[in-house]
């Protein structure tokens, strides 16, 4: 055999064997819906390959005669120069490294791109071996499914939310991309993780007086609803005030007679879903936070929910503080800090 021949036809062998490896798993990894939506947005490579995407498995039959024919003409060309050992391991070699593992690199990476240029030989090859690989289709359509569930992962949902917002194509805007981020994590968090803490909520008695100090005080706390305490040795809870309330009064009253009545009390192991759930059943917008004690440990409003399934503070006409939480940890840091110092010099 002649030797420029002899590596031609090797070469052959080879690129036919690296590209029905390729392609064949690169069709297989590709999302039907993310193909679907290219082709309807115009993208003349995708519809091209989603047209081969919905005979993927008679594509695949193919490609896997193709692929077994071109390795065997591998081991036989190899075998015609190396004998023995030497040949087995040469053919593994050339199969493995240049056969499929590299070209798998490459065309999953541009399965797209690389299918819609051949689709004319993959369309002539399907429609040769259509006797054997239309019935073969089938069968492997039946035993795998035409549509095979696909699970992602939270993990996998932020890789892909991150490939979204790195590339120039993506129509998912940037305010959308956060609000997804913020759904993804947001069964995770517990309500002690964005429950305004106790001190800093602002309680008003039932017995206090409504007037322009009072008003201040609460429009300063930054908040819009208040718990109201039977009195302030003892959190013993017996409304809620609302500030749009005491805006519309007129005349003076004593915070009985303006409260709402309702109290509501939430765990704070307890879920941000549970709470939410809880917010749109009762139609309450303020609850309680208590711990296994049973004791006060914060407050928890429909706005502290909603904040982090939007990603962004909510801030309405009463609010003067962005983040009440953050606040309240700069202070109970503070507080450490002194008492440390103090621990110091009475060792002293």
């Amino acid at each position: 055999m002649n030797d420029v021949f002899y590596i031609t036809l090797l070469l052959f062998a080879t690129c036919v064997s690296a590209i029905s490896a390729g392609v064949s798993t690169g069709v297989f990894s590709l999302n039907k819906y993310q193909l679907k939506r290219k082709a309807q947005f115009g993208d003349a490579n995708a519809k091209l390959v989603f047209s081969l995407f919905s005979r993927r498995f008679q594509l695949m039959s193919a490609l896997l005669i193709t692929n077994i024919l071109a390795n065997t003409t591998i081991v036989v060309l190899v075998n015609a120069k190396v004998s023995g050992f030497f040949a087995v391991l040469l053919s593994t070699i050339v199969i493995l490294f240049f056969g499929e593992l590299l070209p798998m690199v490459y065309i999953k990476k541009n399965v797209v791109y690389v299918a819609a240029k051949l689709y004319p030989v993959l369309s002539k090859l399907m429609s040769i071996t259509e006797p054997f690989t239309k019935r073969l289709g089938s069968l492997f359509d039946n035993w795998v499914g035409n549509d095979s569930q696909v699970i992602y992962s939270k993990e996998e949902l932020q890789k892909m939310l991150d490939g979204q917002e790195l590339s120039k194509n993506s129509d998912i805007a940037a305010d959308e991309a956060r609000m997804i981020r913020k759904v993804l994590e947001f069964g995770d968090k517990k309500i002690r993780d964005v429950m305004t803490p106790q001190r800093m909520v602002k309680l008003v008695t039932q017995t206090d007086e409504i007037g322009p100090i009072l008003m201040g005080e609460l429009h300063d706390s930054g908040h819009s609803r208040f718990p109201v305490v039977a009195d302030m040795k003892h959190t013993n809870f017996v409304g809620t005030l609302y500030l749009r309330d005491l805006v519309m009064e007129s005349k003076a009253k004593v915070v009985k007679e303006i409260m709402s009545p309702h109290v509501r009390y939430v765990h704070e192991e307890e879920s941000l879903d549970h709470a939410l759930r809880a917010f749109i059943k009762l139609k309450h917008h303020l609850f309680v936070v208590v711990n296994n004690f049973e004791e006060f440990v914060g407050v928890l409003s429909i706005e502290d929910v909603l904040e982090e399934i939007i990603g962004k503070e909510i801030v309405d006409e009463f609010d003067e503080h962005d983040n009440l939480r953050k606040v309240a940890q700069s202070i109970a840091e503070k507080e450490k800090k002194q008492r440390q110092e103090h621990a110091k010099t009475d060792k002293k």
